[in-house]
């Protein structure tokens, strides 16, 4: 997930992230910590991974809902969550992004939590509170980040991953930033479109069509916020016209395009998310951004 708008009032965040990002393939973190904690609203939207929200607070600080239901503390949410808000006493927490099928490895919940959320000791299991202290008691976000990451290795080595054919088809929509098409993916890993469609629905929760959709979203929100015109993106995502883009900018976030552009939600992403963003920019580092967590 990532943050949609910011309460009235904006404060100095803390961000960081993990000297080695690429330690576990398909997995991002990022730490915020808000120098003065003080109660927060956001709306959120959907991103192309499952989340893992850890509040580093005591486990009462964030407060989830999703569609009339309410979670206080560390949750996990799934792809495709519809309206989400998140809000509460927040001082610190850790975000974790995993892509679906390493998710779907990980944490062996994929389809059960496609457009919804859950608190994380109930998809986790018994381990996660002894998780969350150590991640609690830890001294450094360092420390923090090799914590969750050898968790999440140990879980990874301890289950099956998805078919080989749909971690194929997931990763090729990432790269494709949406725009390949189902037959294409069926034909490159040899299996009938239905086959494919039921076995990608099956393990990651998601069809590859409405994940295609997804990615293809998110790639167009960047450009927006990159100041790029809504008809430019609108071409280069592959959207027939400005209007198909002005209407899955509405379905994902209630924005216009224009408003989009300059909503503050993707301010923190060239810092938390850099390879996710195409305006990457290092030397955004350590600049005042919107109070999103």
């Amino acid at each position: 997930m990532t943050p949609t708008g910011a309460p009235p009032d904006w404060t100095t965040v803390d961000i960081a992230v993990p000297r080695r990002p690429d330690r576990l393939p398909g997995i991002s973190m990022a730490g915020f910590r808000r120098r003065v904690p003080a109660p927060l609203d956001i709306a959120m939207v959907a991103h192309p991974a499952v989340t893992l929200l850890i509040d580093l607070g005591g486990g009462e600080g964030i407060v989830c809902d999703s569609r009339g239901r309410h979670e206080r503390g560390s949750v996990v949410i799934g792809l495709m969550p519809g309206e989400l808000r998140a809000g509460g006493d927040v001082g610190e927490c850790l975000q974790i992004r995993l892509e679906p099928d390493v998710a779907a490895a990980a944490l062996g919940a994929a389809p059960e939590l496609s457009g919804t959320m859950a608190p994380l000791a109930d998809v986790w299991g018994r381990d996660a509170r002894r998780v969350e202290d150590r991640l609690r008691a830890a001294a450094s976000w360092d420390e923090r980040f090799t914590i969750a990451a050898d968790a999440l290795g140990r879980r990874l080595e301890s289950r099956s991953p998805v078919d080989p054919e749909v971690a194929h088809a997931w990763r090729r929509t990432l790269a494709g930033r949406g725009l390949v098409r189902v037959d294409s993916l069926a034909g490159e890993v040899g299996w009938s479109r239905k086959r494919l469609w039921s076995r990608f629905g099956a393990q990651l929760g998601s069809s590859p069509k409405r994940v295609a959709r997804l990615v293809r979203f998110d790639h167009a929100a960047h450009l927006l916020a990159a100041g790029r015109a809504a008809a430019g993106v609108a071409a280069e995502s592959g959207y027939v016209d400005q209007s198909h883009l002005h209407r899955e900018v509405k379905a994902f976030t209630g924005l216009t395009p224009s408003a989009l552009a300059v909503a503050p939600w993707l301010a923190i992403d060239d810092i938390a998310w850099p390879a996710s963003s195409p305006t990457r920019n290092p030397a955004a580092a350590g600049r005042r951004i919107p109070d999103v967590w």
